[in-house]
């Protein structure tokens, strides 16, 4: 299932439109999750949702209105089977981010903070920076899908580190997608692993890409709670959708 958390069903409408399209291109079902604080609310956030959806034209759907909290939120989609999450962001102040951030920490699947005031997602071309961290091959196999199921064009930006840590990833990265004659060009950065990802958000400005795939901190360091993780400043900024995946504990020994 493509998952879509709603806040503010008043200014829904790009993420919805988002969501229910990567659904069909991926194959998914679709669902919309809200959570309510009382069970009227639950009536009232129902109704209103069909409503909207059905304004949009948008016929397969599934809601779910609940009456537990944002922190329960990794829960629900295990629950529910979801592949790949959407939540809208319609306060962009730190604080609100780093709630829907501290949310997702442990979800084992790819997920968007999407602003009310991005343009309907554009997966056409897919820009993906690589740095020195072993888990930045995790980011091909979402790279993949959108090779495969929406015909994107990938761009692979990879760190200019004077290790070959990131060269090796790359070249894991395109042994894949040579396989599946994805469409796709690499780029040596001109910044290395602690910077390639801001690069990355300049490059896809510049060549009018949809999307960015990002790993997210492995851990939050004293900074990262004193001042946010690093996704939250490029979520700030950015004005695209950022993709973001979390470190896979299970898979890797997470030490350089």
């Amino acid at each position: 299932m493509i998952l879509v958390y709603l806040e503010n069903i008043q200014t829904s409408e790009n993420i919805l439109i988002s969501a229910s399209k990567l659904a069909t291109q991926l194959g998914k079902s679709f669902g919309v999750v809200r959570f309510a604080a009382s069970d009227e609310m639950k009536v009232a956030f129902h109704v209103e949702t069909i409503e909207k959806l059905n304004e949009l034209r948008i016929n397969d759907f599934s809601i779910h209105i609940e009456l537990n909290k944002i922190q329960n939120l990794s829960t629900f989609c295990e629950e529910f089977d979801t592949s790949f999450l959407f939540l809208q962001l319609s306060d962009y102040k730190s604080k609100k981010i780093q709630v829907l951030l501290t949310a997702c920490r442990q979800l084992r699947i790819p997920y968007i903070l999407f602003k009310d005031i991005y343009a309907v997602l554009d997966v056409s071309k897919v820009i993906v920076p690589v740095t020195f961290l072993e888990e930045e091959i995790e980011k091909a196999q979402f790279a993949s899908a959108f090779g495969r199921f929406c015909d994107s064009e990938i761009f692979i930006l990879t760190a200019k580190d004077y290790g070959s840590k990131a060269a090796n990833t790359t070249a894991k990265m395109k042994e894949l997608f040579d396989k599946f004659n994805f469409k796709y060009s690499v780029r040596k950065a001109e910044k290395d692993s602690f910077k390639v990802e801001k690069e990355a958000l300049q490059l896809a400005e510049n060549e009018n890409s949809g999307i960015i795939i990002i790993t997210a901190s492995r851990d939050y360091g004293l900074d990262d709670i004193l001042f946010g993780p690093k996704e939250l400043h490029f979520i700030k900024k950015s004005i695209l959708p950022i993709l973001l995946v979390n470190p896979r504990g299970d898979l890797y020994a997470l030490c350089d």
